[in-house]
């Protein structure tokens, strides 16, 4: 008994040694997708740490002085827009200013367990975090899979289409958070892993990263993981990309290929202006579906129904021959034109078609551009813009403040033209429900981003897309904060990271990522994938300061 007792005793110390665990329970909590959340974590992270030594100088400052900087910035352009007056503007420029206050502390705190833990128990902590995201993403595709009764539901057709090609927009991770968040953390463990050597690690990590499928995110990462390839790594390593980039094919074309149709698309449109507009009444012949009867036992209503059908039927089936004829081998084995194996398209029920009924989100976007449609130019027009959100976002940004340069040094503000929270206090249920009592909208705000928007994610589910959305972090320090934020940002920032490049191992690629991925999201007020990217940079910096000094 005492023997088993001493073992006991042993392998709980022995756990207790292996991993941060404070730094796990601080991940976990604080990369959850609810703010209270967030902000529990920040209470227990500095019951535990009690130390407000920031560290804050101008040269060889302990964090990065960007958030020193952009609150007064902010505070400036409080005053200079003349803000200040409306009771509802002050309540979102404080939950503004609260997300970077949030995110100094965190920052703070991430610091402090880098400097105290030893690099082999954090490398512990991150292998049992990602060990964790992986079993709960595994657990939203089981669900998936139990749901939709389908072995691949990146393929399934059915339940109007609700995954298909969404599949991994349901694939969320211990964050909870939007799948795009889960595939930045695991874009972010394949570079750590991989320059660490970690191949088992490296392979969960992937293998999240494929099912989250987030198409720009993953395009971003293919290329920076053929930088790697390239530059900055050993034959070992050349290996396990080469492995990486197979699963990305192999996926591509047998697990999800319909995305490879969706990104030759969203080419196309994007710099051949090739854009096909997807109507929302739904398809004539799944109109026609379930008249099945014998001819005979038909009312004369349902015989010209039959004939309708059968009429539909024969245009439809005469489109597909045409789009694609079918040549048959020796062993009679349908081809297309192309000499791919022809495969016959769902058959015509309506659980094949995208569900074209008004959902609730939607609905609420059509009643708020009901509501101002006067002030929405481009949304309250039925044609699209010529241009993808994201592109046509940046576009508004460079003309309004060309258009307006005493703008153009603090911006217009916090929540004035380009952020988060100026799209949830708009109240048309977009990034998390607001108050209607306290809604503000900016109009610049209210013509540029938002009815851009709008005109996109009001129509049909193929338009709502990362790439119609203006979202970034660039186009927010430029526009909310003027050239003096996007210049604390790059120069305070990035730079603070990005000084270090010539010792950087892992730090480098995931330094890359970052600078791309800016343009997918508002990160900052996302406080998660950021949050990540300063522990990792903080680790880095530190494994090669001490390699650097021996």
């Amino acid at each position: 008994m005492g023997m088993t007792n001493t073992l006991t005793a042993l392998n709980l110390k022995k756990l207790k040694g292996y991993a941060d665990w404070k730094l796990l329970l601080f991940l976990l909590l604080f990369l959850n997708v609810k703010l209270i959340v967030k902000v529990i974590a920040i209470v227990i992270i500095y019951l535990l740490q009690r130390n407000f030594k920031f560290g804050f100088k101008l040269k060889n400052s302990r964090l990065p002085l960007f958030y020193l900087l952009i609150i007064p910035i902010a505070f400036v352009g409080l005053i200079v827009n003349n803000d200040y007056h409306n009771t509802n503007y002050i309540i979102l420029f404080l939950l503004g200013i609260s997300c970077w206050l949030l995110a100094i502390l965190a920052a703070h705190q991430i610091k402090l367990l880098v400097d105290n833990t030893a690099t082999e128990k954090i490398d512990h902590t991150l292998i049992v975090f990602f060990i964790i995201n992986a079993i709960v993403s595994v657990g939203n595709l089981l669900f998936i899979i139990w749901q939709t009764g389908s072995i691949n539901p990146y393929t399934f057709t059915g339940l109007n289409q609700q995954y298909f090609i969404n599949t991994g927009d349901n694939i969320k991770g211990i964050t909870f958070d939007i799948s795009s968040t889960n595939a930045v953390l695991c874009a972010f463990g394949v570079f750590y892993f991989l320059l660490k050597n970690n191949f088992t690690m490296l392979m969960v990590c992937m293998t999240i990263l494929l099912l989250t499928y987030s198409n720009l995110i993953t395009l971003i990462f293919v290329f920076i993981l053929l930088l790697v390839f390239i530059f900055k790594s050993t034959r070992g390593q050349k290996s396990m990309i080469l492995v990486c980039l197979v699963l990305y094919v192999v996926f591509l074309a047998k697990i999800s290929p319909q995305n490879e149709n969706y990104i030759n698309q969203g080419i196309a449109s994007t710099f051949f202006k090739k854009k096909k507009f997807i109507p929302d009444e739904p398809h004539p012949a799944a109109l026609t579906l379930g008249i099945k009867k014998a001819d005979s036992s038909l009312t004369p209503e349902g015989k010209r129904r039959k004939i309708a059908k059968t009429y539909l039927d024969s245009i439809a089936t005469l489109k597909m021959q045409k789009e694609h004829p079918v040549v048959l081998t020796a062993k009679a084995i349908p081809l297309t034109n192309g000499g791919k194996i022809f495969i016959a398209p769902p058959p015509l029920t309506p659980q094949n078609y995208i569900s074209h009924d008004t959902l609730p989100d939607r609905k609420q976007l059509l009643d708020f551009i009901s509501l101002h449609k006067a002030e929405l130019p481009i949304s309250s027009q039925d044609k699209l813009p010529a241009l993808p959100g994201k592109l046509g976002g940046a576009i508004q940004t460079i003309r309004y403040l060309k258009l307006h340069p005493q703008k153009s040094i603090v911006g217009l503000g916090l929540g004035n033209f380009s952020s988060k929270i100026a799209f949830r206090a708009a109240g048309a249920g977009i990034r998390g429900g607001y108050s209607p009592k306290y809604v503000y909208i900016n109009p610049a705000f209210m013509a540029n981003h938002l009815d851009l928007y709008l005109s996109f994610f009001s129509k049909h589910i193929g338009f709502r897309s990362v790439r119609n959305n203006p979202y970034s972090v660039y186009d927010q320090m430029l526009s909310e904060y003027g050239f003096l934020g996007l210049f604390a940002f790059l120069f305070y920032y990035l730079w603070f990271f990005a000084k270090h490049y010539k010792t950087l191992t892992y730090g480098l690629p995931i330094l890359l990522l970052t600078i791309g991925i800016l343009f997918i999201d508002y990160w900052f007020e996302q406080l998660s994938v950021l949050v990540f990217f300063e522990l990792m940079l903080f680790l880095n910096i530190k494994e090669t300061a001490v390699t650097y000094a021996d």
